[in-house]
């Protein structure tokens, strides 16, 4: 990771670690650099943070300063950013979001042309610009000045594309969506609708100051009180820009990204066309996931955190999905990064292929309890591998044995380990994790503890 740009872009408070001029200077640095041998095209999204109209307005300015054509989807989901640039020939896309973060938050998420993370050899490049590394750009001048071009027909086509991968109507389906007052608060009800479902809608009343508030994905308790009080038969939860979906089953419980995983790999290999593709997770799924996987003969590989190391282990070894407990799903064969909106249609097409409720497709998986505690120590790499630390690590490991694991991993922006552990018991997981924590502070390394 960059100074600026994260594993999912350059994130922060509006106008205070991100600003208009970083957004200005990104679109000039983007259309001068897409544009050095032909006339750059950029297609830009947005949520509905009041900042994103303000960051659109100064990416737009800084793109057609240096000579490219701004194309505004306007508020739109990521994944639909990412759909229309690879289609349709973009240079690049641009979407102006924070996700799942508050709305004083935002970010700029940089995709290629292919639709996917921006290469981090040229994320460098804009970082030095940004820092005055790189050199004065020239601005464009006369005819060569870009333009700006109402695009919404890019958003309407991305609408089409997801409707054509329903493989069933969802005639007589009472179908809830939590859009999080974010992206989805007009697109979701409207796919929905024209697949024939009985769509019922909550946060969907966006005013620049609500994404995320008490809603969507990252609050799903909501949309399973929305689903038992309206006997629902299932809720999809979606975050501010909708590269995340988790589900509600018709009794309310939660089916997470690493359930989402299980049920569509299972369906794959049942229908014989998961053709030898694992399941691709990150380090921090649940053990739960993988027994079940072991149980049918699924295979899986385990990146880093971030949908970003998921779709390059998939791009690379040709795996077919792939994702995250928070609900960020890849599916392969649609999309190169996750997309809540198509995360929905697949659950549902399982659902009718298979005709059971998502309560029983999921009953096969044991979540085991979870404990992630977060230490600050006066140096990651010293405290990872201490060796009274790492015995310990070992010791515990050797008490859980094959029911439960434990994961140590250092935090990208600040000095923090992150200290995980799963085991059958909730108490067994905090003693876990307390006793390596332990061992950290005897060897000296906890600060403000």
């Amino acid at each position: 990771m960059g100074k600026y740009f994260g594993t999912d872009g350059f994130r922060g408070e509006a106008n205070v670690a991100l600003t208009v001029e970083h957004a200005f200077k990104i679109g000039r640095f983007l259309g001068w650099y897409f544009g050095r041998d032909h006339k750059a095209t950029v297609v830009i999204g947005k949520d509905t943070r009041r900042s994103s109209y303000m960051f659109e307005a100064a990416l737009t300015a800084g793109l057609t300063a240096s000579g490219a054509d701004a194309y505004l989807l306007h508020v739109t989901t990521t994944p639909s950013v990412s759909y229309v640039t690879r289609t349709e020939d973009f240079d690049c896309g641009i979407m102006i979001s924070a996700s799942h973060n508050k709305f004083y938050d935002n970010g700029i998420k940089l995709l290629n042309g292919a639709g996917e993370k921006m290469e981090e050899s040229l994320l460098a490049k804009i970082e030095a610009y940004l820092d005055g590394n790189f050199g004065d750009l020239p601005y464009a001048t006369r005819d060569k000045i870009g333009c700006t071009v109402d695009y919404v027909a890019g958003r309407n086509r991305y609408m089409g594309y997801l409707i054509s991968l329903a493989t069933h109507s969802y005639k007589g389906k009472r179908i809830g969506l939590d859009c999080a007052n974010g992206s989805t608060w007009m697109l979701a009800k409207s796919v929905f609708d024209a697949l024939g479902a009985d769509t019922y809608v909550i946060g969907n009343t966006p005013n620049g100051l609500n994404i995320n508030d008490n809603c969507g994905s990252t609050h799903i308790e909501r949309l399973q009180k929305f689903v038992v009080g309206n006997d629902l038969d299932v809720g999809f939860a979606f975050d501010g820009d909708a590269d995340r979906c988790l589900a509600v089953d018709e009794k309310g419980n939660v089916i997470n990204g690493d359930l989402i995983l299980y049920i569509y790999g299972r369906y794959k290999k049942e229908k014989g066309t998961l053709n030898g593709s694992k399941i691709v997770t990150t380090v921090m799924s649940n053990i739960g996931l993988y027994k079940a996987l072991d149980e049918i003969g699924i295979e899986y590989e385990k990146t880093a955190v971030g949908d970003k190391y998921v779709w390059e282990n998939m791009r690379e070894n040709g795996h077919l999905i792939g994702g995250e407990q928070s609900g960020h799903i890849i599916f392969a064969k649609y999309a190169t990064t996750g997309d809540g909106l198509l995360t929905a249609i697949k659950l549902m097409q399982v659902m009718l292929s298979k005709k059971m409720p998502l309560s029983k497709l999921a009953e096969p998986v044991t979540i085991y309890p979870q404990v992630l505690k977060n230490v600050r120590v006066d140096d990651k790499e010293g405290t990872l591998y201490d060796d009274e630390v790492r015995m310990t690590v070992k010791t515990v490991e050797e008490k859980l044995g094959t029911n439960g694991r434990v994961l140590l991993r250092a935090s990208g922006t600040e000095p923090v380990l992150r200290v995980m552990a799963e085991a059958p018991t909730h108490e067994e997981c905090e003693a876990a994790v307390d006793e390596i924590i332990a061992a950290m502070e005897r060897r000296g390394h906890l600060i403000n503890v």
